[in-house]
């Protein structure tokens, strides 16, 4: 299985010269199964870049794995380039909303009204398909499996596992961990609560287990964080963290935060390391950035 990073940035794009090391584009992941077939972890601004390097292998087939529906994540969809080729299939899967009851289909047809896009659904050449999935529900990709899992964000977010042939990966999408948000602690809504997020993190914390690859959300550093509780992002210590519960072997950090310029980056993932100590056994840690290329 190969993983390669099309875009690393969180929120908004955040192209220039302090971002060109790292990147600037949002959300959007290569993989290739042992067998070649192409998923793609969300279509963030990076998806751009990836189609222009998929011609060789027009018309083609992209099996797309959204997260959620928040823009940084979407945004360079409807500039994927298979959209428009003739003979090309192209499956999204991703989550219903809860309170619209609204399914994937709507990711697209949203984004290409008139009034925001020049190009109509119809318009599009490619044979699209539509996949909205529950919790735990398998899809079976050639030779990979991939499973969702909630995580916690304010609109519901899947991460995704992917499991080929031995080797596995884990991408949390956007994650905010889990805590209680009920103060009185010897209040009814507080136990519930405390009982509902750890049945919850037990089921994420199982997904991950093992794994060979986690990309986490680590937008943030514990100071920034306490400033945006509820925004639904993870910061370096808590993804450090989870990475270590769950026995991963490494950690790719992403979703930048887009403010922040790649010395800038360095310096907080480097005082984030300081912070916490690696031991025999725990991850190994490092920066996504645009163009990394993973092989397992």
């Amino acid at each position: 299985m190969k993983i390669k990073f099309w875009g690393v940035r969180g929120s908004i794009p955040s192209p220039g010269p302090a971002t060109v090391k790292y990147g600037g584009n949002t959300t959007c992941i290569e993989v290739r199964t042992d067998s070649g077939e192409l998923i793609i972890l969300d279509a963030g601004t990076g998806i751009f870049p990836l189609s222009q390097s998929l011609f060789s292998e027009f018309p083609l087939v992209a099996n797309i794995f959204n997260t959620h529906t928040h823009w940084d994540h979407i945004q360079g969809l409807p500039f994927f380039i298979p959209l428009f080729v003739p003979g090309s299939r192209v499956k999204i899967h991703g989550a219903t909303d809860p309170v619209s009851k609204k399914g994937i289909s709507e990711i697209l047809s949203a984004q290409l009204q008139h009034q925001f896009f020049p190009i109509r659904e119809a318009e599009l050449k490619a044979d699209i398909e539509y996949f909205s999935l529950e919790e735990g529900e398998k899809v079976t990709v050639g030779d990979a499996v991939v499973t969702p899992v909630t995580m916690n964000h304010p609109v519901v977010n899947f991460g995704y596992r992917i499991d080929c042939n031995g080797k596995s990966l884990f991408f949390t999408g956007d994650h905010e961990p889990l805590c209680n948000s009920y103060m009185q602690e010897k209040s009814e809504e507080h136990a519930r609560c405390r009982e509902s997020s750890a049945r919850k993190n037990r089921a994420i914390m199982g997904a991950i287990s093992g794994v060979d690859v986690l990309i986490a959300d680590t937008s943030y550093t514990p100071e920034e964080y306490m400033q945006k509780i509820g925004w639904g992002h993870g910061t370096f210590d808590t993804s450090i963290q989870m990475a270590k519960e769950a026995k991963a072997k490494s950690l790719y950090c992403t979703h930048h935060e887009p403010t922040r310029s790649d010395n800038a980056l360095e310096a907080v993932f480097a005082e984030a390391l300081s912070r916490n100590t690696r031991h025999a056994g725990d991850a190994e840690c490092f920066l996504a950035y645009e163009g990394l290329e993973i092989e397992l």
